[in-house]
């Protein structure tokens, strides 16, 4: 299969790096709406009145909508560019953040985090194409990384701010008053954020031109099928999926929701014992990013040994805590446990590393939005089967979250199956030469060797 030439590298430098800013801080403050339910879930069943299987409905069609929403968003990047999604994602969740303050009944709360998870969805698929936009391609890995730990910076905002704000001045105030975030991260957004450097225009897109030429539903509807059909016929796509499935949901799953009620309810802590252990994740997920960005940059064949890897030790630590004789397990051991699933998050970036190089740019949002699904999907099953799991069995917990070892088995072996194909398929493919430093990548220049 003939591939089309590559656009010339993109130079970087610091209006890259001002730009990027822009977009990575309105995924800054979409993800501490997206987990400002994590410290709140308590005080959300009392508020509303409801079990654990309808408090983990909050998390579940936030994230139904926003995986469900990856493949639209992708093909909506790919066709009206990055700037015009995050403006319309950045006023989505806004807009669901002050309905969820203001709910009075359990049902507009619902409607109101499914609204947040629609404009959420929008963010991160963006600021990667933004990253892929304004920086060398060998940058790729890190700055993917990069806007990974801004996100989790956010993580770490719900839970050293938003957590003791809303038990000093209440449900309405701490959320109404947090959306005002989404408002100032809007005027930057409209003002200067910019899809791609002078010069560095995407290459138009045949099926497009002929779309707007011709006004024709038909040819619009055979561009998307085209999109999804031809990043999923690429092995590399299907492996981020999976990468991304299997790597991303145990730390999401506790940070999301079921963390605090978790360490509270079944291990004896503290509201302040709790949180300190969930910001633990964070600075873990941190400082673990740049390292994992640092390795993957420099090393392709790392990928996979740093994917397996962070499973196989999750999985292990899962295993000690919950078959830890007594009950409760050591501090210590609650520790290692939060430490390692900091690495879940850097481990599921990989996954844009596999999907990357498989497609070509005028596909990047597509492929990032299939991959970007695989970690939701498998959270929103997580998160449905131990509230399930919780009621049956009256609140055992040792149980619930024996669902985290059947879906990281189920990753592990589509990733084993699907490895080999993915990486022939890079050798196969050509990929920009690296730019020298402060040097412009000359269109149509290759390097098979490159991955």
């Amino acid at each position: 299969m003939s591939v089309p030439p590559i656009p010339k590298d993109p130079p970087g430098g610091r209006r890259a790096v001002a730009v990027w800013g822009i977009g990575v801080a309105v995924y800054f403050v979409a993800v501490i709406f997206r987990t400002s339910l994590g410290v709140a879930g308590l005080d959300a069943a009392d508020r509303f009145h409801v079990g654990a299987s309808a408090l983990a409905t909050f998390s579940l069609l936030q994230l139904l909508v926003y995986a469900g929403m990856q493949i639209p968003v992708g093909l909506m990047v790919d066709r009206l560019g990055t700037k015009k999604v995050l403006t319309l994602g950045a006023v989505l969740f806004t807009v669901g953040q002050i309905g969820f303050a203001l709910s009075p009944s359990y049902g507009m709360a619902l409607a109101a985090r499914a609204l947040l998870g629609c404009g959420d969805a929008m963010t991160f698929i963006s600021v990667l194409r933004l990253g892929t936009r304004w920086f060398p391609a060998r940058r790729g890995p890190l700055v993917a990384q990069l806007a990974g730990l801004v996100g989790m910076a956010g993580n770490l905002v719900s839970t050293l701010v938003l957590a003791p704000v809303l038990h000093g001045v209440g449900w309405v105030p701490a959320f109404a008053g947090s959306a005002v975030a989404g408002l100032v991260v809007l005027v930057p957004l409209v003002l200067f954020l910019r899809d791609h450097p002078e010069g560095y225009e995407p290459r138009p897109e045949p099926a497009a031109a002929a779309t707007a030429a011709d006004g024709g539903a038909a040819r619009a509807g055979g561009f998307v099928r085209r999109q999804i059909r031809e990043s999923w016929s690429e092995p590399g796509t299907r492996l981020g999926l999976w990468v991304h499935f299997t790597t991303q949901f145990p730390a999401m799953v506790f940070l999301l929701l079921w963390g605090m009620p978790y360490l509270v309810e079944a291990q004896g802590l503290s509201r302040t014992a709790a949180g300190g252990l969930l910001t633990l994740v964070v600075v873990s997920h941190m400082t673990l990013g740049l390292a994992y960005g640092q390795i993957v940059g420099r090393s392709q064949s790392a990928r996979i040994p740093l994917v397996v890897g962070t499973v196989g030790l999750t999985a292990l630590l899962w295993a000690s805590v919950l078959l830890y004789p007594g009950a409760h397990a050591p501090l210590r051991l609650l520790v290692t446990l939060c430490l390692v699933l900091g690495s879940c998050g850097p481990a599921s970036m990989i996954g844009f590393d596999f999907a990357r190089p498989a497609n070509p740019p005028e596909r990047q949002g597509t492929a990032s939005g299939i991959t970007n699904m695989g970690g939701f999907i498998a959270s929103m099953t997580t998160l449905l089967a131990v509230g399930i799991l919780l009621d049956a069995t009256g609140d055992n917990y040792r149980i619930a979250f024996s669902t985290v070892f059947v879906l990281e088995a189920a990753g592990i072996v589509q990733i084993l199956r699907l490895r080999p194909r993915a990486l022939a398929r890079e050798r196969e493919r050509p990929v920009p030469v690296p730019a020298a430093e402060g040097a412009r990548q000359e269109p149509g220049r290759f390097d098979r060797a490159a991955v």
